[in-house]
Order: structure tokens, then sequence, then C-alpha cells
């Protein structure tokens, strides 16, 4: 007796997936007002598309001797908004100077381990501040913090941060590295290393690197670019020692720019405007 094989389960339809499950079927695309709509128009080509970009926490004082100054913390939100809505995926770094320093601590006779974790702190603080202005303009923002500290920020995933640049969101990177005896310079560079950062933007005072400084000497010559090595020969003030032979080892190149003037960041971004470049 010849046996007819079950094909029920092949024939019947198979209905489309709702509910909770069907987000999960399908691909991911871009989150309603964050990517999807900075995606559909590019008012200039880029030359960077991902950053990493630096800046102290004596950038947020403004003319004030201490903490934070809601303008000027507003004026470079509007820079970075600028730059976003250009399509760029921004991570920041922001130090913690304006705040505390954990070397003025140590000097002034206190254990330097927990002067850095104080430091630490102070630059979770700076990055709170900064999400809070750039979320104020529309922007999505995450702070992600290397000491885990849930009700406030997420902990550092290097996964996650990458999905929230491809999803339109600026990364805050605050607490440094976690440890005790690196700088901001160093985290920001290692962040960059880690996010597949096209360039290190570290926005200061003036429009790039000098060989003396140029407030306090006219003649100071500035340059269109630098090389890593010279950079540590020559003492210049642009990052730290480690963070300098960190983007070396990494081939990563840094930019320096002023954060002072108006557009500068978005003119960089594209190429233009005056910086100076410290590559190999």
């Amino acid at each position: 007796m010849s046996q007819t094989p079950d094909t029920s389960a092949a024939e019947a339809p198979v209905a489309a997936p709702t509910g909770q499950g069907a987000a999960q079927e399908t691909a991911p695309g871009p989150v309603r007002g964050e990517s999807a709509d900075r995606e559909e128009s590019h008012p200039a080509p880029l030359r960077y598309r991902r950053i990493m970009l630096k800046i102290s926490g004596e950038a947020l004082m403004g003319d004030q001797g201490y903490g934070l100054h809601p303008p000027t913390v507003a004026r470079i939100a509007d820079e970075v908004k600028k730059v976003h809505d250009m399509g760029a995926e921004i991570c920041m770094v922001i130090g913690g100077g304006n705040i505390f320093r954990g070397l003025q601590g140590s000097a002034q006779g206190m254990e330097r381990t927990t002067a850095d974790y104080m430091g630490m702190l102070a630059t979770v603080m700076n990055a709170l501040a900064m999400q809070s202005a750039l979320e104020d303009r529309g922007v999505f923002t995450r702070v992600i913090s290397a000491i885990p500290m849930d009700q406030i920020c997420e902990p550092y995933i290097r996964r996650r941060a990458v999905r929230h640049l491809e999803k339109g969101r600026v990364c805050i990177f605050a607490a440094g590295t976690g440890n005790p005896y690196f700088t901001t310079d160093t985290a920001a560079t290692l962040r960059a290393s880690e996010m597949a950062c096209e360039a290190i933007f570290k926005g200061t005072k003036v429009d790039g690197v000098y060989d003396k400084d140029p407030v306090t000497n006219p003649d100071a010559q500035r340059f269109d670019e630098i090389s890593y090595d010279e950079v540590l020969q020559k003492n210049l003030k642009v990052m730290d020692a480690s963070a300098i032979a960190l983007a070396r080892d990494n081939k990563l190149p840094i930019i320096v720019f002023s954060l002072e003037k108006p557009g500068a960041l978005a003119d960089v971004v594209q190429g233009k405007g005056t910086y100076t470049i410290v590559h190999e």
C-alpha cells in the first residue's frame, strides 16, 4: 500500500510576523527622527565621515574661572549639531579641568589615584551638560561611561557604541579610560581607535599647532602639517605623549583647529578652513 507524503506543512501559507516578533524578522533600518532625517540631504561633501571631537573641560567654562558656562556649552552644541546635520558620525570626549584636575589635586598632596578618579567624575558631569544641550537641539545623544553608573549613563560596550553611531546618535565618552594615570587625551585616542574614527579633532583656542605659544609670542610659527615624531621631539603641547604615540601606532591623524571661531568645525570636516594636521 503506497503512502502519500504529508505536504501540508510545506504548502501552508506563512503568516506575516506581527507584534513583538515582527521587529526581529526585518532588517534594521534608520531610526525615525535620528539618522533617517539627517541623511536626506548633505549640504557639502565630507572629507571625514566619523570623527572624534576632543575638547578640554576649560572650553566649557567660558570667561569664568571655574565650572560650566551655559552659553558656551550651548555654542559648542550648535557647532556639533551643524556637523551632525551634515551627516557626520560624531564621538566626543570632554575633559574635566573646569571642575577638577587630577594632577593638580595630586600636586596639593592628594593621593594620585583618588585625585584621578575625582577628575573622571568631573568628565561625567561635563558630558551630561553637553548631552542636555545637544538634546535641547534635537540631537539624539548617549553618554557612555568607562566607570559604571547605570542611573545616569550607559556602561562602555564597544559594539553598542558603534550601533549608536550608525543610528545617528552622538556618543559622548566619559570617565576617561576608567583607569588612573591616563588623561582624557589618551582616552579620546583610545576610543577613536576602537570606534574606527577617521580622525581626532582637537578643538582649542588657537587655529592650529605653533612652535610656541602664539598668545604671548607674536612671532610664533604655525604648522599646516607636522609629524607625530616632530610633535614628540619638539615637546609641542598638542596632546600628551601617550596619546600622540597611540595615534601614531594606529595611523590616526590629529586635526587641531580653533573651537572659538564660528563654523570652524564644519569647515574642517569638509577639509576647508585653517587647521594643523598631525600625521605620519
